[in-house]
């Protein structure tokens, strides 16, 4: 039997999105319906609008969620109805190569719902990025499903879906950011402010944020960040050396995803230290760098990508960190909003105003 729903659709690319109805079907062999409670507005899914990372038009936006799991397919034994789950979309296989090595964060054949959501006329979406969850229900492989305590609020828990997540992971995962590091963050918008965060609760001994936005950096203040330089008025690489006594610093995190940053980025970091990009760049973006710099200075350059995190390991920890007081995930919330004010809340986000609205369904 299938679901009737409302839910935001991108129809074409650049169009304003739009709440329509959508259907979603009972959950078959490793599938779990989902009653969605809240879902983050991300830039992820203003690029799926953009037509920035697909062309499979409509598509069924959102995915940094959290709700309640309505009913399981019959071979499905981790989760029952009444559950309560962050949605992710890196549900692991367990068989290829990554995951036989011991290495699931990086899996090669992440999976999704098999079954296709529709529009009324039968009208297959795409789910963004697997999930679709700008909607009342979702249908998602089980594997998408992290229970964690409910004890949480549903609009605080689902920015552990995405955003949240890739800064916090960005420091803690990929960095490996640990006590007494200089860490500098480039784009203190909502996975940067993560990124200070988590270098925050590693235990940086300098955390600088750098934005052109003085809210932004205001923001970044609040998460940890020990110095702030607004690039519009001095250079960034400059700043950073002047507060690392002129060495860089030993972690440098770009949460913009533009080859202009990424390489103030690579000449701030000390020698033989990491630069890490968790800013998502567009296709037509390239980078130059002399070969000899990249040779002569050593250290490491990483992407990461989902924070390099492990749902089942590190949701639930994040979750309880929250709890007792440890993580202020709520301050990531700038506000709660219905379905229908999902295209303003990207012009919002645009305009860089908040750092998440998160739809309450």
């Amino acid at each position: 039997m299938a679901h009737e729903v409302k839910g935001v659709i991108a129809r074409a690319k650049g169009d304003e999105v739009e709440v329509t109805t959508v259907l979603v079907p009972d959950p078959g062999p490793g599938e779990a319906l989902v009653r969605v409670q809240a879902c983050g507005v991300c830039h992820t899914d203003l690029h799926y609008r953009e037509g920035g990372i697909g062309t499979d038009f409509p598509y069924l936006l959102g995915h940094e969620a959290a709700g309640l799991v309505e009913s399981v397919g019959n071979d499905v034994t981790d989760l029952e109805p009444g559950d309560f789950v962050i949605l992710n979309w890196r549900a692991v296989c367990g068989q290829c190569r990554a995951c036989r090595r011991g290495r699931p964060w990086y899996c090669f054949a992440t999976h999704n719902a098999t079954q296709k959501m529709t529009l009324a006329d039968g009208t297959a979406l795409s789910p963004a990025l697997g999930i679709g969850a700008f909607a009342e229900k979702t249908l998602v492989a089980a594997g998408q499903c992290t229970k964690v305590s409910a004890q949480i609020r549903p609009e605080v828990a689902g920015l552990l879906g995405c955003g949240v997540m890739a800064g916090l992971g960005a420091a803690l995962n990929t960095a490996q950011v640990s006590r007494g590091d200089s860490v500098a963050v480039i784009g203190c918008g909502g996975v940067g402010s993560a990124a200070v965060l988590g270098a925050s609760l590693a235990g940086a001994r300098t955390i600088i944020a750098v934005d052109i936005d003085d809210r932004k950096l205001e923001w970044a203040r609040q998460f940890g960040a020990t110095h702030v330089i607004n690039s519009r008025e001095a250079d960034p690489v400059e700043g950073i050396r002047e507060l690392t006594d002129q060495n860089g610093a030993d972690v440098v995190i770009e949460a913009i995803g533009r080859p202009e940053t990424y390489q103030q980025a690579f000449y701030a970091r000390d020698l033989a230290g990491t630069v890490v990009l968790v800013g998502v760049p567009t296709p037509d973006m390239r980078l130059e760098l002399p070969l000899l710099d990249f040779f002569g200075r050593g250290g490491s350059l990483k992407s990461s990508w989902y924070g390099d995190c492990l749902p089942s390991r590190d949701f639930p920890m994040l979750v309880d960190l929250h709890l007792q007081g440890r993580l202020p995930l709520e301050k990531f919330v700038s506000e709660t909003i219905g379905l229908g004010a999902v295209e303003e809340a990207f012009a919002k986000m645009h305009r860089g105003e908040v750092l998440r609205s998160v739809v309450l369904l």
